[in-house]
Parts: structure tokens; C-alpha cells; sequence
């Protein structure tokens, strides 16, 4: 049989990462969260203290390390789907935080950054038999994908996702007002940005989730996937 490239765009915290992982699982396929590397990217921005104390960016001193930032997905059989390192160290726990998701949306806004990313990305998914999850994937990065998703939610029921997600991690003073902005205010970036904005691919199949279970959710896609294959 052969493989085919699966792209998952959507709003943040709307479990495209989750589906895409047990997809890529059942299929045998490279699973690539490119949110993961927007966030690692970010990451090391903060390390580098590249955000003053009013949370601005010093864009410049960000674009001038691209060279140096190299991002890579090492598979961890106990979870079974690859966890995300930069420059060789495992950050998967560390880019989930409200530290990086208030400023992450500001990174990847810059051109240069998402212009590095992309080609990073095509390199990932250029033997196809991938799935790969993020914001721009099926309009910018595989256009000519075989399956194209587009995940929405509604803002409430994301922020209530995303909040229980933090507390299940230990974050139990996060507040759902500020997940909720966070989402609204990453929402406003993600589609208005000039640079890769967040729109749904003509050809890209539309699935609001707001009232399924991940079982659901696995099963609609999972079937949408079969058929295609």
C-alpha cells in the first residue's frame, strides 16, 4: 500500500496534536508537531533572554540565531511518538508552559523564523508516509498533501482543554480567564499574521470537535484516512 502525507491545520488546543500522534502510531507513520518547533524556537528566545520586561522581542537577535537552533523529533518508544529537542536537548517538558504559550504566537509571526521552520518541515515529510499537525501545513508546507484536515472547537471548550491539560501537569494557579485569552489572543495572530496566516486549504476537509470524545474524534478521522488510502 502506499503512503500518503497527512496534514491536521487547526486552532490551538484543539487536539490536533493528540489525533495526530495515535495516527501516526496506527498507520506506521513519522509523526512531526510543528507547533512543537514554534515552541522550541521560543523557548529558546526566553533561555536567551531575547523578551525584555514588557515582553517584547528583540526580533533581530532571534533571526541572527536561526543558524544556530536545530530542531529534531527522537522517538521514545514508552510513548510511542518522537519527542521534540533542541540543539540535542529533550525540551518536551518545558515548551507546554503558560511562559511559552503567552509568546509563542509573537515568534511565529516573524517570516524568517516560519521561513525556516517550513523548509525544516518539507525535509521531515519529503518520503511522504507522514502526519504532521500545525497551522500552515496543507496551504504552505504540503499543498499537494493527499489528506487535508481542518480542526476547529469552539474558544470556550479549547481553553477548558488546554486548562486541564496544565493542571494535570501540576500548573494548579493558571486561571481559566487567562487560558481563555490566551487562546482568543493566539487565534487573533495565528489568522492575521501576513506571514503563512492560519486559513483553511480549499481542499481541506472541516471537522469541529466541540462535542466529541477523543474516541470519537479518532474514530471520524481514522475512517476519513481509510477511505482516502
Amino acid at each position: 500500500m502506499s503512503k500518503i502525507t497527512i496534514a491536521i491545520d487547526g486552532y490551538s488546543s484543539t487536539g490536533k496534536s493528540t489525533i495526530a500522534k495515535e495516527l501516526a502510531h496506527k498507520l506506521g507513520y513519522s509523526y512531526v508537531d510543528t507547533g512543537a518547533m514554534y515552541r522550541a524556537v521560543t523557548l529558546y528566545a526566553i533561555e536567551h533572554n531575547y523578551f525584555d520586561d514588557d515582553d517584547r522581542l528583540y526580533r533581530s537577535l532571534l533571526v541572527g540565531d536561526l543558524n544556530k537552533i536545530e530542531i529534531d523529533f527522537v522517538f521514545n518508544s514508552t510513548l510511542g511518538y518522537g519527542e521534540v529537542q533542541l540543539n540535542g536537548i529533550n525540551v518536551e517538558g518545558f515548551i507546554r508552559n503558560m511562559s511559552v504559550s503567552n509568546k509563542v504566537s509573537v515568534v511565529a509571526t516573524i517570516p524568517e523564523v516560519r521561513q525556516a521552520m517550513v523548509a525544516q518541515q518539507k525535509k521531515m515529510g519529503a518520503g511522504k508516509g507522514v502526519v504532521m499537525d500545525g497551522r500552515d501545513i496543507g496551504t504552505v508546507v504540503f499543498p499537494d498533501a493527499e489528506l487535508k484536515i481542518f480542526m476547529t472547537a469552539t474558544s470556550d471548550v479549547r481553553a477548558q482543554r488546554r486548562l486541564d491539560e496544565l493542571v494535570s501537569k501540576g500548573d494548579t494557579k493558571v486561571t481559566f480567564e487567562e487560558v481563555k485569552k490566551n487562546v482568543d489572543d493566539r487565534d487573533l495572530m495565528d489568522t492575521s499574521r501576513t506571514e503563512s496566516p492560519l486559513v483553511k486549504a480549499k481542499d481541506a476537509i472541516g471537522y469541529d470537535n466541540s462535542n466529541k470524545t477523543k474516541e470519537q474524534q479518532y474514530a471520524d478521522i481514522l475512517k476519513l484516512v481509510e477511505e482516502k488510502l
